[in-house]
């Protein structure tokens, strides 16, 4: 700010310096900003826990949809247990995901919660205590100061104005004497004019100097008031800033599940599962089971009886067969004994059907009874009435043999009787096809 005069110095510069006037609101917003930032921080946390939620629902719904479907499909042995060792991890790790999400909303959100409740007080008519304070320490503060700037551009707006009035008081004078057609009169005006502009332009520069003592008189106690009151600004944002990152660094441990024991058991279990997996033991399982190390009843003499004339149902053959003890049966190559893939029924098993006797005569056939017109159909035992419902099919299903259907998920079809021993309905597609299906592959229309 020196004496002399500038044109250029009548247009204000605008500065972003804290120490202008007005500049600290910055400071004071900030304490609103660490209001609304822990409501950010809790949102975000919640979002997540609602992405731990669905994700543990979405890992125990493919888990019991593909632990059923591997169950009843053609896999078997050893390889079939490693296969569902997937879905028990999945169920597993579902439930740590539930812990998440509990971990994230019972702990950390109301951590925050009740950390925001405690550091900021509302007020009657709105706005924070805490913000008000800062304000009117600031305002206080900077008062003083203000006011002696105020006075200062007070002076230094005069004293530019007296320059400039001098300047073109000279230049008048100037431009005079080359004049001929004034007067000394009119001269000595301008002259005069010239020697008042001077004279206000050293009291306007004295007056402006005097201002500015002033004001660098008060600078010092304005910087110390307003750094004091930035200090405690700073002292109530540093609580925040060392909160939030205590609060990220237990999120952090919540989320890392890498950590956790039960975790790395639930992936050393699963590996150990899979490497049981032996297809040579399965291979003999399968020959000893379903293969040439089956037992048979060979075709043996037998004296008639009424009894052998009368065609077995599907059920009764499954029924039959499941209580059949054969003797007299000489087997060949290694004989495994190896339980059923199931207690019952191995998945194999539900998909095929091995009568207990055999004959080429069609009186014993199941598929060979034929109604008045000729035409084939393997369901004219099941003469029991059931009453017809509509059900939807839950999965797809190809049918294994001539007399199950085959539909996909969401086709409408209609049971005509209601499921056996074995796990199995007879249903009508809507082109008219009748067959059995799994019982659990559909769900009724309500």
């Amino acid at each position: 700010m020196s004496g002399s005069y500038d044109d250029s110095v009548g247009v204000e510069v605008s500065s972003d310096s804290f120490w202008e006037v007005g500049n600290y609101k910055r400071t004071v917003k900030r304490i609103d900003d660490g209001h609304r930032l822990c409501n950010d921080l809790m949102n975000c946390i919640h979002e997540r826990a609602r992405i731990e939620k669905g994700y543990a629902q979405q890992l125990t719904e493919w888990a019991k949809r593909w632990k059923q479907l591997v169950e009843k499909g053609p896999q078997y042995g050893t390889v079939e247990r490693a296969w569902c060792a997937f879905m028990s991890e999945a169920e597993k790790v579902s439930e740590l995901h539930l812990e998440v999400k509990g971990s994230l909303m019972n702990e950390d959100f109301e951590k925050i919660k009740n950390w925001q409740k405690e550091a900021f007080h509302k007020q009657m008519m709105g706005g924070f205590k805490e913000t008000k304070e800062a304000e009117d320490g600031f305002r206080k503060a900077q008062k003083p100061w203000a006011k002696k700037l105020k006075e200062v551009e007070a002076a230094k707006k005069a004293y530019h104005a007296a320059c400039k009035e001098e300047k073109l008081a000279i230049s008048r004078e100037t431009n005079s004497k080359a004049d001929p057609a004034l007067n000394p009169e009119q001269l000595k005006k301008l002259q005069d004019k010239v020697e008042r502009s001077k004279q206000d332009v050293l009291k306007t520069k004295e007056k402006y100097e005097k201002s500015l003592k002033e004001l660098d008189s008060v600078t010092p106690q304005y910087m110390e008031n307003m750094e004091q009151v930035f200090e405690q600004c700073q002292q109530f944002e540093e609580k925040r800033l060392r909160f939030f990152r205590e609060v990220l660094l237990e999120v952090q441990k919540h989320l890392d599940l890498s950590n956790i024991a039960s975790y790395k058991n639930i992936y050393r279990e699963l590996e150990q599962n899979i490497k049981t997996a032996d297809a040579v033991e399965d291979l003999r399982w399968f020959r000893a089971n379903q293969g040439p190390g089956m037992s048979m009843n060979w075709p043996q003499f037998e004296e008639w009886s009424a009894d052998l004339n009368r065609t077995l149902s599907r059920r009764e053959k499954k029924k039959a067969s499941d209580g059949v003890t054969l003797t007299g049966i000489n087997q060949t190559g290694d004989q495994v004994s190896q339980p059923n893939k199931h207690s019952s029924v191995s998945s194999y098993e539900k998909n095929q059907s091995y009568p207990t006797d055999w004959s080429d005569e069609e009186s014993n056939n199941p598929f060979s009874s034929t109604d008045a017109n000729g035409d084939t159909n393997p369901f004219d035992e099941d003469t029991s009435p059931a009453m017809e419902v509509r059900v939807r099919a839950l999965y797809d299903y190809e049918g294994q043999e001539q007399d199950e259907l085959s539909f996909k998920a969401g086709d409408e079809l209609t049971k005509m009787e209601n499921e056996d021993e074995q796990g199995w309905c007879k249903g009508r597609l809507d082109n008219g096809q009748v067959g059995l299906y799994p019982a659990n592959y559909v769900e009724p229309i309500q």
